[in-house]
């Protein structure tokens, strides 16, 4: 450091980082900000390609423990990622001829869970079953095993998307790779004719998905609200109507789609301000073309 500086020594030791290989931010779990560190200056995985095999060959195959979707019980499943055939799959049995699940590299996402997992390495991965969001939740006991898994499939996602998007640049799909949910928590909601009691749920902002769980390891959602941008017609106000009835926590939230208005209640102020922040930033960016095409399937689910 003394004789090169940080400058000199970051243009060393990263001089060979893959565009869609993860750069941990402080505000990441441990695991990520110790594996970038352990392979950029212990492995030196950015000055020796060939380290890095094992996220950039376009297929991976091993064990993970995965928890299993009605028993709750961490079990060793085989994956296989595949960017030929554009999935990643896994299988109940080491000798079964079919996959349990195809997960399309197309909609899938994958972030670091250890707190909502419970363990150091837990990664949730997300893909859409039917145009419903379906949630798996797995780890490895090595830290550098589940960070690889985890670029490997940024990897895949990068490879897919730079041939579904020819003239994007690396700044442009990098971003796309992998997201981190928007805000996480337990809110109470109530139905559709508003006046049934509300209930404690665990919701989970993704993009503009909106989605609410019975439980934050539930492998589907209870049910998905689509939140367009202002121009389309959605809102986001502090606040309850006032006839509203049958909440427990006291700071509400009112979202107001074209369709209809979700009424949502938040324990604290603090987490009441901190989802309506949230929900203003989804509002407030103008929507994508292929958005409306969400939106539209959306509004004709039963």
């Amino acid at each position: 450091m003394a004789s090169h500086g940080n400058d000199a020594a970051r243009d060393t030791y990263e001089s060979k980082v893959p565009p869609f290989y993860y750069r941990p931010t402080f505000s990441d779990c441990q695991l990520l900000r110790e594996q970038w560190i352990r392979a950029k200056y212990e492995r030196q995985e950015f000055t020796h390609p060939d380290k890095q095999e094992p996220y950039s060959a376009g297929y991976r195959e091993g064990f993970l423990w995965k928890r299993g979707r009605d028993n709750g019980q961490f079990l060793s499943r085989k994956f296989v990622l595949t960017e030929r055939e554009g999935s990643l799959k896994y299988f109940n049995r080491n000798d079964a001829k079919e996959p349990k699940a195809v997960m399309k590299i197309e909609h899938l996402n994958a972030t670091f869970q250890p707190a909502k997992i419970g363990h150091p390495h837990g990664l949730q991965v997300t893909y859409l079953k039917d145009n419903s969001t379906r949630n798996i939740f797995v780890y490895h006991e090595d830290g550098k095993e589940i960070v690889d898994w985890f670029n490997a499939l940024r990897a895949a996602r990068f490879h897919y998307l730079q041939v579904a998007f020819p003239g994007a640049s690396d700044a442009d799909l990098v971003p796309k790779l992998s997201r981190n949910y928007l805000k996480e928590g337990y809110m109470e909601k109530t139905g559709p004719k508003q006046t049934e009691g509300f209930r404690k749920r665990w919701f989970t902002m993704d993009d503009r998905r909106l989605m609410y769980f019975k439980d934050p390891l539930d492998a589907f959602a209870r049910g998905e609200v689509f939140i367009g941008s202002r121009e389309s017609g959605y809102t986001v106000l502090d606040g309850l109507p006032p006839s509203t009835q049958g909440h427990h926590w006291p700071h509400g939230i009112t979202i107001v789609t074209p369709g209809r208005r979700f009424l949502l209640a938040c324990e604290t102020e603090p987490e009441q301000r901190a989802w309506v922040e949230a929900f203003r930033k989804v509002v407030d960016r103008p929507m994508l073309p292929q958005e409306y095409a969400v939106e539209a399937h959306f509004k004709h689910k039963p």
